[in-house]
């Protein structure tokens, strides 16, 4: 009985020695190389390492108990994250489970492809402050009558100022989400090209695939990027979906035929029709426009080092 009663405790202590080492790290990735995240957390920042056992997901539905799982690629500079891991000797925190926000994924994504929605908000609120001063002047001719209605536009001004003084935060904040990656030098690329519709991957393409793997491979800390294109035929929705596919593609033969393991890509985004290389106006740009670029990238503090 005795015997049973320190085996338990063994046990007990054991247990409670392993979910001491858990820890949860909150924030904002600043910087990725080679298997590693900078994470800012608003406090400083900590190094967060990946491994193949490391999942991502995204918590969906209500409370959050719908959980979509997605690849490591989408573990952009800029996004927000909440990871739970172990510290280990090096002060570092090895992650277990990193969750993403799909809003926040998504806004990183059409930022990524050249969209800046905030811009045009500002835009908007800049002619309706002008208006709005135009209004107040000629309502100073009639003072005494239209008292009210200068009141109310001065309120509308003063809202007015306070929205472009947000959104010109929002669009700071929003272009420096994927400075971090002009932090990078570029060791190598090469751009897939497509047929219509299509997102398979040619024999050329893949050779040039290989070719590339193989120079990023040979690298410390690096990483590479894969970003997939359509070109203007058909819906922004359809293309959005083939260029997500085609950057898929190029992601699944760079693990499985280039030995690049996942944690070493990222895919901020498919750019669909956005961000041409040629104008799809013609045959030749459109073909030029079905495409997915790819870079290896390796950070510039390693280089320097």
């Amino acid at each position: 009985m005795l015997e049973r009663c320190l085996v338990a405790c063994v046990l007990l202590v054991a247990a409670c020695a392993w979910a001491g080492d858990k820890t949860e790290v909150k924030g904002m990735i600043t910087a990725r190389t080679g298997e590693t995240l900078i994470v800012n957390t608003g406090e400083g920042t900590t190094t967060v390492v990946l491994t193949d056992a490391t999942k991502t997901k995204d918590n969906k539905g209500l409370f959050g108990l719908d959980k979509e799982y997605m690849s490591n690629v989408v573990l952009v500079p800029g996004l927000k994250v909440d990871i739970d891991g172990v510290p280990d000797d090096q002060g570092r925190v090895t992650a277990q489970t990193i969750t993403v926000d799909g809003d926040d994924l998504e806004t990183a994504e059409m930022i990524q492809s050249g969209l800046t929605p905030t811009a045009d908000q500002v835009e908007k609120n800049v002619q309706a402050l002008a208006a709005h001063q135009q209004q107040l002047g000629q309502h100073g001719v009639e003072l005494a009558a239209h008292k009210e209605n200068i009141e109310q536009n001065e309120q509308e001004i003063a809202a007015s100022k306070q929205r472009i003084t947000e959104n010109e935060a929002d669009i700071q904040a929003n272009t420096q989400r994927f400075m971090a990656l002009s932090e990078y030098d570029v060791k190598g690329q090469t751009t897939v090209k497509f047929n219509v519709g299509s997102s398979k991957v040619s024999a050329q393409a893949q050779k040039d695939l290989k070719n590339l793997a193989e120079t990023a491979t040979g690298l410390t800390g690096y990483i590479v990027e894969v970003v997939g294109y359509a070109d203007a035929t058909g819906s922004a929705a359809m293309n959005t979906k083939l260029s997500e596919d085609r950057a898929k593609a190029v992601v699944t033969y760079l693990m499985q035929q280039g030995g690049v393991p996942v944690r070493h890509i990222i895919a901020p985004g498919a750019m669909g029709e956005y961000g041409p290389a040629a104008s799809n106006e013609t045959k030749a740009g459109r073909a030029e426009n079905r495409r997915v670029e790819v870079k290896v990238l390796v950070n510039k503090g390693i280089v320097g080092s």
